[in-house]
């Protein structure tokens, strides 16, 4: 080797200082393993929302994390999905914590999120809270944000975890970490109080700033902010239809005897899984055919049945045993798609990023629509569209004409929106609300998101039948939530009722298929992250055999297998 080339290589002691490098091609250098919070916090302008985290060299990280070696880093705020869900988790924390302070014997559980920004929650074992109560709880929560108290983490064996939890009556937390394969439990401290948490925390409570809490119903809204406004409270809209959608879950969970995914995990251990997943089916068919059952009351009246939910959902296998259902009752469903009512691509409406936003209403060719439904109805020939999804253009389809007492179901993520057929009469219309909104929780505080639920049916659908890798639909899916929450969960009270599609068993169903593909995603990328998140959620349950699942599950709108795949409405034209 050249002597030239030997002379600047040599061995040196460890720098006391460590760079890290920012996305945006700055550098930064401070000492030694000091956390990469103290890092940020002299870098104010690094975003317009607060930093809760960090990805360090291609893994998500708190900010206590310390800077060991030079690193690639990028700050994640408020803004990000991983930097809302660090921050809201750490608010459930300091809720359970405040909440420990006064009322220690009772049990308090977060059951599910609502669209405004909040988690539902509610007291067992005593009265709900009362405005007074809860008053007090929340100047609880104001005084330890006051105090910058520390959540320190620590890493404890499993054995002491569970005998912690079954000594202080929390058997839901206890039933699942006997299924946990790590010997070791990763739990928080604040002060005195502690408890486990799935995912990362901010480093202190002087983070948690921005919330509120509100009596709502039997219980009160943990108000939280949303990821466009992360420092403001959005106005906490009324969600009657979709608490008592919840409120009918939970029903359906006690009948099941599943509380949580330690019960679940229960139950498919002691071999009782079949029946969970045999009453599981029959209730989502007893309320199908409920559902049928009012529209049938209303024979004559009704003309169309709109169904609209978000995507992964399970809408096209709802609407297939609806239309089974209807048959049943006497009443003649006839299948339309608002699909088929997209405009021209090259029309198509663009988003602020100047993409295509094919979710958008303009989108879709109203007038057509409104004036097809109309003739219809009055016994009128016509020729609907047909999108042509290859090309991008719309086609003619078929020339139909209903016949005597058939009602249209009318399916797409438009349905609840009022601006969709402003001039059809509202009476003659009936709205349905579809979407997974799980209520299973890993235990009392920890929630499983009805989002991740989606998505991870969505990866599973999406490989099998498009060929799309874990993360191409990763990819995709920032775009499509994006969809969601301006086109369809603002209208979903407008329903005259809503489904619950998801299933107590589903996500054991989805590991073994959904796990792989996971492990699929190159490491270092951004969708990394997100399948290492997903990864670790699909840990705490146990799998079970796909062959066990009803073949007119929606479940097998995903999965594969379904009988339904073919099944269409044969209809003749006189």
């Amino acid at each position: 080797m050249p002597s030239h080339i030997t002379n600047e290589f040599k061995l040196v002691s460890p720098r006391s200082t460590v760079e890290i490098y920012l996305s945006d091609g700055r550098v930064m250098s401070g000492p030694r393993n000091a956390p990469i919070g103290d890092f940020f916090n002299s870098l104010h302008e690094l975003s317009d929302a607060p930093i809760v985290g960090a990805i360090v060299n291609g893994e998500l990280r708190e900010l206590t994390y310390p800077i060991c070696m030079d690193s690639n880093v990028q700050p994640i705020s408020m803004r990000d999905a991983d930097g809302i869900r660090i921050y809201r988790r750490s608010l459930v924390f300091l809720l359970e914590a405040a909440f420990d302070q006064y009322y220690n014997s009772s049990d308090l559980r977060v059951e599910h999120s609502i669209s405004s920004g909040g988690y539902f929650c509610r007291v067992i074992s005593r009265p709900p809270l009362s405005q007074g109560e809860l008053k007090e709880l929340e100047s609880e929560m104001r005084s330890m944000v006051e105090q910058d108290i520390p959540f320190r983490r620590e890493e404890i064996p499993i054995q002491e975890a569970i005998e912690y939890f079954e000594e202080n009556g929390k058997s839901d937390k206890a039933h699942l970490l006997l299924h946990r394969k790590k010997d070791y439990l990763t739990i928080y401290k604040m002060n005195d109080f502690w408890d486990y948490h799935h995912g990362y925390m901010v480093p202190s409570s002087s983070y948690l700033k921005w919330f509120h809490l509100t009596l709502t119903g039997e219980g009160f809204t943990l108000h939280f902010p949303r990821r466009q406004a992360p420092t403001k409270l959005l106005p906490l809209a009324e969600y009657p239809k979709l608490l008592h959608t919840f409120r009918l879950y939970k029903s359906w969970l006690d009948r099941l005897e599943i509380s949580s995914v330690g019960a679940l995990n229960d139950a498919i251990i002691e071999n009782r899984i079949d029946e969970v997943i045999l009453v599981s089916e029959a209730l989502h068919e007893q309320r199908i055919s409920e559902i049928a059952s009012q529209i049938s009351a209303r024979k004559g009246e009704i003309r169309v049945i709109m169904v609209a939910g978000p995507t992964s959902s399970g809408k096209t296998t709802f609407s297939k045993r609806l239309a089974i259902q209807l048959l049943a009752s006497g009443v003649a469903p006839f299948p339309l798609a608002i699909d088929d009512y997209f405009i021209p691509r090259d029309q198509t409406p663009l988003d602020e990023n100047g993409d295509p936003d094919f979710e958008s209403i303009v989108a879709v060719d109203r007038k057509r629509l409104s004036r097809d439904l109309q003739q219809l109805i009055r016994g009128e020939r016509v020729s609907i569209p047909a999108f042509n999804f290859i090309t991008g253009e719309s086609e003619e389809g078929k020339e139909i004409q209903l016949k005597s007492g058939e009602i249209i179901i009318l399916e797409g993520i438009h349905g609840l929106n009022p601006e969709l057929v402003p001039q059809f009469p509202s009476e003659q219309t009936f709205r349905i609300y579809i979407s997974a909104l799980t209520q299973l929780n890993l235990d009392r505080h920890n929630r499983i998101s009805t989002t991740d639920t989606r998505l991870i049916r969505r990866i599973v659908r999406d490989a099998r039948e498009r060929g799309y890798s874990a993360q191409d639909t990763i990819q995709r899916w920032e775009s499509v939530r994006r969809g969601e929450k301006r086109h369809i969960f603002p209208y979903q009270e407008n329903c005259d009722l809503m489904f619950n599609s998801a299933l107590v068993y589903e996500l054991s169903a989805l590991k073994s298929l959904a796990e792989p593909l996971l492990r699929q995603v190159p490491y270092g990328t951004p969708e990394h992250v997100e399948a290492k998140r997903l990864l670790s959620l699909l840990e705490w349950v146990l799998p079970l055999e796909s062959d066990l699942i009803p073949d007119n599950s929606i479940l097998r709108e995903f999965i594969g297998g379904s009988i339904l795949r073919s099944f269409t409405l044969w209809h003749s034209n006189p």
